[in-house]
């Protein structure tokens, strides 16, 4: 079964997917090069080794991600099958070449001089922003996290796990390397933002919220979801703890906006409902954020 994402060559979309990896390889580039390399934060990856392997013997980052990359991903088809197309392949030599590009023209010189941990905020972010824009054009970043689907597959933890352990190992080889302890801290810091922020390049700022309202009143409070919210929603069947009567739940999702107005139409239907908010990370569908439009974003 493949996993490769393809697009008709010279398509609206494969423009697209490529302007992305070009730029997030770039952004990632930048982030590195201004504000992570140059004050030897370790953050994992095949570029964490190469920040150790630059300040300890010279060799250029980008030339040691690219030296582990291209066998990774060769292992990787082998092993997992071919789910690492020619736009992941784009997107890790082009990180190395910007990687080494920019290096060559900044120097070795932080953006920001004494300031580890605004350096590893500000690098971090840009590393999750590039890692992002390349996650969204439906590549993978190669390196560790080939090496977390293999480990996943062979002793069968999850792949978050197995990522978390592999970065883990390449931030001990900083420290140990460097025989400072403020270097994986600062790297973990790095990576934690680098994490989230690829997450909100993926998945949007959401403003929504999901709500579950339990209420005897529930016909007349989804009255009012329908006509003044013009939302929808669904009745789940429930049964109270308590007194193990039947319940009808209320599950609506709505705009943040949207929930001070449902909140205020609940308190004059029934005040003694029982309402539970929740953020919603992305809701698709009608009244939303179409499916069609997310897949071929």
């Amino acid at each position: 079964m493949t996993f490769v994402s393809k697009e008709k060559v010279f398509s609206r979309k494969w423009f697209i997917s490529y302007f992305l990896i070009t730029l997030g390889a770039l952004i990632m580039a930048a982030g590195f090069v201004f504000f992570i390399a140059p004050n030897k934060i370790v953050p994992g990856g095949v570029y964490g080794i190469g920040i150790v392997l630059h300040h300890l013997v010279g060799i250029p980052i980008g030339l040691t991600g690219l030296a582990f990359n291209i066998p990774l991903t060769i292992i990787g088809v082998r092993i997992l099958g071919p789910r690492f197309g020619v736009k992941t392949i784009v997107g890790f030599v082009l990180a190395s070449v910007f990687i080494d590009g920019l290096t060559w023209l900044w120097g070795d010189m932080p953006l920001v001089p004494d300031d580890m941990l605004l350096s590893g905020i500000f690098g971090g972010v840009l590393v999750g922003f590039g890692l992002g824009l390349i996650f969204k054009s439906r590549a993978t970043s190669g390196g560790t996290s080939i090496v977390a689907m293999i480990m996943a597959k062979y002793m069968r933890i999850p792949v978050g796990q197995a990522l978390m352990i592999a970065d883990s190992v390449i931030v001990l080889v900083g420290l140990v390397a460097f025989g400072d302890w403020t270097i994986p801290l600062y790297s973990w810091i790095v990576i934690f933002i680098t994490g989230k922020v690829v997450d909100g390049v993926l998945e949007g700022v959401s403003y929504e919220k999901t709500l579950f309202i339990v209420s005897d009143k529930f016909k007349e409070i989804g009255t009012k979801i329908m006509k003044d919210l013009n939302r929808g929603g669904t009745y789940l069947e429930g049964k109270g703890m308590y007194n193990n009567a039947d319940k009808k739940i209320i599950f609506v999702n709505v705009t943040r906006r949207e929930v001070a107005m449902l909140q205020d139409f609940i308190h004059q239907i029934d005040p003694d409902a029982f309402v539970t908010v929740i953020d919603a990370t992305e809701i698709l569908g009608k009244g939303f954020r179409s499916l069609h439009d997310k897949v071929n974003d």
